[in-house]
């Protein structure tokens, strides 16, 4: 393994041992519960969305550390943006975990040490639970607005 495996190998472990954001809102705008049958990944996600933009996150869940890193990586980078640019944040990731981009690691932070899981399709379904949770989320607090 390269020097930058090894980085991020950390980083992931890391974000597993010492989860940020990790949590219920006092008040979410919007909560949702996703989860993964084949492996048994779960994620509760809360937002609060404040004039437009993802002002808190708090999740909670269980999982291996993929999910659940990425779920911890997922709220830093989302936290704060504008909901357009945290779908367009999520859309990215979810198109470097098909192969289909190079992950920009100005745009996804830490989120960046996960793209070598694009290499293993069993576990793009974990790397991608939280964000596609945070998707969810965004879409149904717009619905309801």
């Amino acid at each position: 393994m390269s020097a930058l495996d090894d980085l991020y190998q950390e980083l992931i472990l890391d974000h597993y041992r010492n989860r940020r954001h990790e949590g219920v809102l006092e008040r979410p705008s919007v909560a949702v519960d996703h989860n993964n049958p084949l492996c048994g990944d779960q994620i509760h996600l809360e937002l609060l969305i404040e004039d437009g933009r993802i002002a808190e996150v708090g999740h909670t869940g269980e999982g291996c550390s993929i999910s659940q890193s990425s779920a911890s990586m997922m709220s830093e980078v989302l936290a704060g943006r504008p909901l357009d640019e945290a779908l367009d944040l999520v859309e990215h990731f979810r198109l470097v975990m098909h192969g289909d981009e190079q992950a920009d690691e100005d745009r996804l932070g830490d989120a960046v040490a996960l793209e070598g899981v694009a290499k293993y399709p069993v576990r793009i379904k974990c790397a991608l639970l939280s964000w596609m949770a945070a998707k969810d989320a965004m879409l149904n607090h717009n619905t309801h607005e």
